[in-house]
């Protein structure tokens, strides 16, 4: 079954459109009661202390006021910059159980002319402390630049450079494509090949890539308005829950991690709240 390549330009694209392909031709039952991790990009952002973060609230206490209010957050400090194994720990210890990070790994690795060369990229970026995550580490996101093209065999030398596990914990690898030549079968056969799951977005600027076997769905949306208080109006978020049921439920569930990521940021975390409301989902 070719992978569901879905319009950019529909409202709610990508994970609603799957709906009906959720279960994969021929689905296993699973009796694991999948996660869904609604969140934001990173914790520090000026304007979210008018409309998230009580305008008393120490800076330091940020992490801790949001991680108990959405249940993940996608990283993106670590795309720029190298953590000391310190840093991983103290926002274990920062956060509560069952909340969960995804990182966004180093810029070195994914913004390369020849992709096959990123193994000591890589390497130095696994082995940088990540593991000090522990059960709160959630999937890795590999991110390329929008003018990077698909090219089989250098992207296939990149996935095979990839680790499956660190300090005995397993990993799980999303990729961030963003030009158009990667909406083609061939890359999600490798992306599969080499159990990587495509991150979808709902983005005007870049392909929506969803892969209905995937074994969990990673969503980036990047279209929050600004006059809208949630970002996105209320049957958009009703859309995108009915899409996030749709793979948690049926004869193979799965995980589903979704980030108010882009666009009017100010709106993320309203966005992401709304959505854990109308899927009547806790922080943890």
């Amino acid at each position: 079954m070719q992978g569901h390549l879905p319009s950019r330009r529909e409202d709610a694209a990508g994970l609603r459109h799957l709906s009906a392909h959720a279960a994969g031709p021929h689905g296993a039952a699973s009796h694991s009661r999948p996660a869904i991790r609604i969140g934001i990009g990173g914790w520090t952002y000026a304007p979210w202390r008018d409309n998230f973060y009580p305008a008393d609230l120490a800076h330091s206490k940020e992490l801790h006021y949001a991680s108990r209010r959405l249940s993940a957050i996608e990283v993106n400090g670590t795309y720029y910059s190298s953590f000391q194994p310190a840093t991983f720990a103290k926002w274990y210890a920062e956060t509560p159980d069952g909340f969960m990070f995804s990182l966004k790994a180093s810029r070195f690795a994914t913004n390369r002319r020849v992709l096959a060369q990123a193994g000591d990229s890589i390497r130095r970026f696994v082995g940088s402390g990540i593991a000090e995550l522990k059960d709160k580490l959630g999937p890795i996101v590999w991110q390329f630049m929008p003018i990077k093209a698909f090219d089989a065999e250098d992207f296939e030398a990149f996935l095979a450079l990839l680790p499956r596990e660190v300090d005995g914990r397993a990993l799980r690898h999303a990729l961030d494509v963003r030009h158009e030549s990667f909406a083609t079968p061939e890359f999600l056969a490798l992306a599969r090949q080499y159990g990587c799951v495509p991150v979808c977005t709902d983005s005007e600027k870049f392909p929506a890539i969803a892969d209905p076997e995937a074994p969990f769905a990673y969503l980036r949306l990047m279209r929050s308005q600004s006059a809208v208080p949630t970002g996105y109006p209320a049957e958009a978020i009703a859309r995108w829950a009915e899409g996030v049921r749709a793979w948690t439920s049926g004869p193979r569930p799965r995980n589903v991690f979704v980030y108010f990521i882009n666009g009017a940021k100010e709106r993320a975390p309203a966005g992401a709240m709304a959505l854990m409301a109308e899927l009547g989902v806790n922080s943890q």
